[in-house]
């Protein structure tokens, strides 16, 4: 059975998006073939549609070695663009609710004529507990959060400050220049280290002002991209737990800018554009 998809992308991170509804099939698998680059369509994964039972839509994330995300902050972008677009779904007076492996979560549309252009997305308040991240306690003792903690990736020692925007992330503020840093040799170290029992998603951060950091990103299961929104948001967190940052920072990632915020509550907020590039079918 033949696919229809459309490939979008936030901020140079790319989906394909799909409508799965009344679909039954193995999408782990449809996703590492049509996230090839050479043999297939070429992503950063897979956003797939699904009906809901607690939100007005349902979005799954497929990684491109098949394996499932919880969330994911520029697709969740690109998701609700897709919805959005073709009416599927159609936000209210408070937005777009959608059900992720995180929890549920708003998206607020910016429109250009009946065409979704960039969004806000709530990406609920991070949390710093080991056990929700999670971080395997046994290995650091009783510590009440994982912040600059000494971990050996290959032969560097860095220090990991960890958290969960739905979805689990170690973190670096450093000194060193981002731009320098080994992140693709290093990042699987940091992804697959065994205090870490569902891989994690590593970043590496240079503090710029308090309103701008400059961050690259390793993605689960994806290695090296040009930015992410859970990505994005652990890194204004991380900083901003650190005190080193204020409460709304434009984050440069290889692939643009996105804009992180939180609220009184500490809920955090992400900003950035959706594009939709081009759709085609995929053949079975």
């Amino acid at each position: 059975m033949s696919v229809e998809f459309a490939k979008l992308h936030g901020a140079g991170n790319d989906y394909i998006a799909i409508d799965g509804r009344g679909i039954d099939r193995d999408w782990g698998a449809l996703s590492k073939e049509m996230s090839l680059l050479a043999f297939g369509v070429g992503s950063d994964g897979i956003v797939l549609v699904q009906d809901s039972e607690v939100a007005q839509i349902r979005m799954r994330v497929y990684n491109p070695d098949g394996s499932e995300a919880e969330m994911s902050g520029n697709g969740i972008r690109l998701f609700a663009k897709f919805v959005i677009d073709r009416k599927i779904a159609l936000p209210g007076d408070d937005g777009l609710t959608v059900e992720t492996g995180g929890g549920v979560r708003t998206v607020w549309p910016t429109m250009e004529g009946d065409k979704m252009i960039a969004a806000k997305v709530a990406m609920g308040e991070p949390t710093f507990v080991p056990a929700e991240i999670p971080v395997d306690t046994a290995q650091t003792g009783d510590l009440d959060v994982i912040k600059k903690y000494p971990i050996q990736a290959g032969d560097r020692e860095l220090l990991v400050t960890c958290l969960a925007v739905g979805n689990p992330h170690a973190v670096v503020v450093m000194e060193e220049s981002v731009e320098d840093f080994p992140l693709v040799e290093v990042g699987p170290h940091v992804e697959s280290h065994k205090l870490f029992p569902n891989r994690i998603n590593f970043e590496i951060v240079n503090v710029i002002n308090r309103s701008k950091i400059r961050a690259r990103i390793f993605e689960r299961g994806a290695g090296e991209t040009m930015s992410s929104g859970t990505g994005s948001t652990a890194s204004a967190s991380a900083a901003r737990a650190h005190g080193l940052v204020d409460d709304v920072v434009d984050v440069v990632v290889d692939g643009g800018v996105l804009r992180i915020s939180w609220d009184e509550t500490g809920e955090a907020f992400l900003e950035g554009p959706a594009v939709e590039v081009f759709t085609g079918v995929w053949p079975d």
